[in-house]
């Protein structure tokens, strides 16, 4: 099979799809990889690296895109990739249709099989291709977060961990999933205050036997969730329906009963977000400000930190591929639930129900498409 790794445009996204290690792998396989020519810098992969590696090196996206039979991406491709895409073309990347129509309909215009990484999921629920970004959003959450609350970012001018006589930050994690676990131990290492809110008793009795002292288990509901950003000074939305758009927990009206200076960091914004008063942000121009409460939106947090989050993405994305490359997506999607769980489009219909129930799309079942 031919592997095409384009660069990643979207803004300020510096990941790579794949390390030369992984190029390695797939050529010894006997497939053919064709990295688009600066592709892996932003991670600190020369071309010269991915050449040692038995790749080819793409002069330009057009190259790639036209000779690939399989695209590895990080990101969704944005609108000047779409002209690119072939009928029957596998991609394999991060797509969050849910969240955006625009980018459903030039999918399913395009004739080609969409696999996500994020609705990869194997039988236990667990999301193996999101785990590792969530890991590297949550963490980095906490550290946008407190840079956000200083006063001349816009913030309230509060130190998270406090010093002795003067008390910590509140920072208040709505979800303790991936994203809000990893968010809540940086927190609490730092020193803070920390309240994390979720609907499951049961994830909320495990935390309480794992998490620190300074870490506190609320029942996610209304009343619990006002009661808690009334004096938050950081907000970490890290909510997740499977394959879905994210419910907006925090309403317009909620910002007037927050701090002035505090600050949001919804890292469901990629799913819509769960603060309706979110939008998506780029890294370069990461937050704004809305009744007093600064927002940060970015929706690839994890592109700030390309190095960590290449290494962390392709360590989990690479059996995946292989499985792909060698036995073609309809065996590999045959063979895997949770690959066929990752199908969201294929010969222009939808096979994921989230992402039809979200755009009052048909859905029909990505089995059906198999025989």
């Amino acid at each position: 099979m031919k592997i095409g790794i384009p660069k990643e445009i979207k803004t300020n996204e510096n990941r790579v799809s794949l390390v030369p290690a992984g190029a390695e792998a797939l050529a010894a396989a006997g497939h053919t990889v064709i990295v688009e020519t600066g592709a892996g810098l932003g991670s600190g992969f020369s071309d010269a690296q991915y050449q040692a590696a038995g790749a080819q090196i793409g002069k330009d996206a057009d190259a790639v895109w036209a000779a690939a039979d399989m695209i590895v991406k990080v990101k969704e491709p944005i609108e000047p990739e779409w002209k690119r895409i072939r009928r029957g073309q596998v991609i394999f990347t991060y797509f969050h249709f849910a969240a955006n129509e625009q980018l459903t309909r030039a999918h399913l215009t395009s004739g080609a099989i969409c696999i996500a990484y994020e609705t990869v999921e194997l039988p236990s629920r667990e999301l193996p291709l999101l785990t590792p970004m969530s890991e590297v959003a949550g963490r980095m959450a906490v550290q946008e977060g407190a840079k956000y609350l200083e006063k001349l970012n816009g913030g309230r001018g509060i130190l998270l961990s406090g010093v002795p006589g003067v008390p910590p930050a509140k920072v208040v994690i709505l979800g303790a999933g991936v994203v809000g676990v990893n968010a809540a131990k940086i927190a609490a290492g730092m020193g803070a205050s920390v309240v994390i809110l979720d609907i499951s008793l049961e994830r909320l009795r495990y935390l309480s036997d794992v998490m620190p002292a300074n870490v506190q288990l609320v029942f996610s509901d209304r009343h619990n969730l006002l009661a808690q950003i009334a004096n938050a000074d950081l907000i970490i939305g890290a909510v997740l329906i499977h394959g879905g758009v994210a419910p907006k927990l925090i309403r317009r009206e909620d910002l007037k009963t927050m701090r002035p200076g505090a600050v949001i960091v919804d890292v469901s914004v990629d799913q819509g977000g769960c603060i309706e008063t979110t939008h998506p942000t780029t890294h370069e121009n990461p937050t704004f400000i809305v009744d007093g409460v600064v927002h940060y939106g970015v929706a690839n947090m994890p592109g700030g930190v390309p190095t960590t989050s290449t290494l962390a993405l392709t360590n989990a994305t690479l059996p995946y591929v292989l499985k792909l490359a060698n036995k073609g997506y309809r065996l590999a999607l045959k063979e895997s639930s949770a690959l066929l769980n990752g199908l969201n489009i294929i010969n222009s219909k939808v096979t994921h129900r989230k992402v039809a129930e979200a755009f009052g799309m048909d859905y029909l079942p990505a089995e059906s498409f198999l025989d």
